[in-house]
């Protein structure tokens, strides 16, 4: 596969537990490990013409340092998995209102179909899309899908 001229930045962030997918609850989450879905992003990014940044952290502000830190380094779009944070944080929520960079939010199962209290996503309504319940391919289809999105833009 040829890889595409434009260097998109593009940040994913992986939040809290999210290092635990493979071990956590596998019936739920899938059975890739976390550091697979890190190496095949990695993979992917360059032939979509992406340089990738990733973060996983277990803390709610330096997630938040992170988006605001995309303001100003030339990030131009953003893969959201907030794990727990969906449902629980208006910081990050207020964090990625004022960032203002497109992002899709990711989630491995289908909060969908879950406990009601994981059925309310803070950041959806802020999304550009939504991708829950594919498993870890759900991290790919995002970065595909972002890349479209700021292609299409950048041709006005």
């Amino acid at each position: 596969m040829p890889v595409i001229a434009t260097p998109w930045k593009i940040r994913v962030l992986h939040g809290p537990n999210l290092n635990l997918v493979g071990r956590r609850d596998p019936a739920q989450y899938g059975r890739v490990d976390f550091a697979r879905i890190v190496a095949d992003l990695d993979a992917l990014a360059p032939t979509l013409g992406v340089q990738l940044d990733q973060l996983q952290s277990n803390h709610e502000g330096v997630l938040i340092d992170a988006v605001q830190a995309a303001m100003d380094d030339g990030t131009q779009g953003l893969v959201v998995n907030a794990g727990g944070l969906t449902h629980s944080s208006v910081s990050l929520r207020d964090a990625l209102a004022a960032c203002a960079l497109p992002f899709i939010e990711v989630h491995l199962s289908n909060i969908h179909a879950r406990e009601p209290f994981r059925r309310v996503s803070l950041l959806s309504e802020l999304a550009r899309g939504q991708i829950a319940g594919l498993g870890a391919v759900g991290y790919s289809l995002a970065l595909r899908g972002l890349v479209q999105i700021l292609d299409d833009a950048s041709r006005g």
